[in-house]
């Protein structure tokens, strides 16, 4: 993950373990009878049990550059197929109104009547060993609102990511998600957060053992409540939206690094979380698959009200999407405020940091 410190070891999003060989593997796929295919009229492959890779490559380059043209206010549903814009769109529906709902709850804990803090570190210390990573660090991300968290390798960005979900425990301070100090739950009280909160690890954390369909499905499936119909319409529906339509019966080592991140997100979507997490969507992606994810994120804010937090290098990509950021710096949150505020800062950390980028990354 951003070859930060932590990357060794963590579970996916669904609470399973992943290989540390960076693959994302679980040979052992998502549980018995998970895995049974999505309906074969839908899904048809070639001689050699698989759809031509090229050929799919050549179909997904034309349908991302259709898709990268669309902004932040164009529909979810624009440009998807016909026969799955029903299903997709009422889908949808469900998840802002859920997102609306859960905004309202947050702000209502807090008794305010504007949107509340929906995660936030409180003074969080954590350390492994005599090895300080993060040292009273605070911020937060409103309801409905993008949080980058920008600094170097090793500064403890992932390692934020993972308290959040529960993975790992700060030392001290306190982390509330969905408006709730999650720091002394159980295992038990924190899968109900992660059916809130997904995350979008960087190497896709698919199931490898079944096919892109299969793994968008699994949430689908789980839930117990839609019909397989709806489950191939919602499917497709969702890869086309993230830029790698007719890829649904590939198996995940058939799909470039940047491919198995959109399927993780369309996998993501399909559970309907309140918020996502993203460690790094940007990076070994091509600039146009990273320009489609920018808007499909912008978008997800701002039609699903969803809350996303975003771990990146990439400082376009973050003046793009974010209504806050965190700089993080020698285990401590530098500067917590807008793009804007940091850009005029005169901190000289953040400066370095600033003109190092634009070195990187020239206009």
């Amino acid at each position: 993950m951003g070859g930060d410190e932590e990357e060794a070891w963590m579970p996916d999003e669904t609470g399973r373990s992943q290989s540390t060989d960076g693959s994302g593997r679980d040979d052992k796929g998502p549980g018995a009878g998970a895995g049974q295919p999505l309906d074969e009229r839908h899904i048809a492959p070639d001689e050699d049990g698989r759809q031509s890779t090229q050929q799919n490559d050549d179909q997904n380059s034309e349908h991302v550059a259709d898709r990268g043209k669309m902004g932040p206010e164009t529909p979810l549903i624009e440009g998807l197929s016909e026969d799955v814009v029903p299903a997709v769109e009422e889908f949808m529906e469900q998840a802002a109104q859920q997102n609306e709902a859960a905004a309202a709850e947050v702000a209502a804990e807090a008794g305010d009547a504007k949107p509340g803090a929906y995660i936030s570190f409180e003074k969080v210390s954590k350390a492994f060993g005599d090895f300080v990573v993060l040292k009273d660090v605070s911020f937060c991300v409103n309801s409905g609102e993008t949080l980058c968290i920008l600094g170097r390798s090793g500064v403890g960005k992932s390692v934020s990511l993972q308290m959040l979900l529960g993975f790992l425990k700060p030392d001290t301070g306190v982390v509330r998600v969905a408006g709730e100090d999650i720091t002394a739950f159980s295992e038990r009280e924190l899968q109900a957060i992660r059916r809130k909160v997904t995350m979008v690890f960087q190497n896709g954390a698919l199931f490898d053992s079944i096919t892109v369909g299969e793994n968008v499905a699994f949430p689908l499936r789980e839930r117990g409540e839609l019909a397989e119909e709806q489950i191939y319409q919602i499917v497709k529906g969702l890869l086309e939206m993230v830029g790698v339509a007719g890829m649904d019966s590939l198996l995940p080592s058939d799909l470039s690094t940047g491919m198995k991140r959109s399927v993780a997100i369309a996998r993501a979507l399909a559970s309907q979380p309140e918020a996502v997490l993203y460690d790094e969507p940007t990076t070994q992606v091509d600039p146009l698959m990273g320009h489609l994810l920018g808007d499909l994120i912008e978008r997800l804010k701002q039609q699903l009200h969803l809350t996303s937090i975003v771990v990146t290098h990439d400082m376009r990509f973050a003046k793009k999407l974010a209504d806050k950021v965190v700089f993080l710096h020698e285990g401590t949150a530098r500067f917590f405020g807008t793009m804007e505020e940091m850009e005029s800062s005169q901190d000289p950390t953040l400066q370095q940091f600033l003109a190092l980028d634009a070195l990187v990354l020239p206009a």
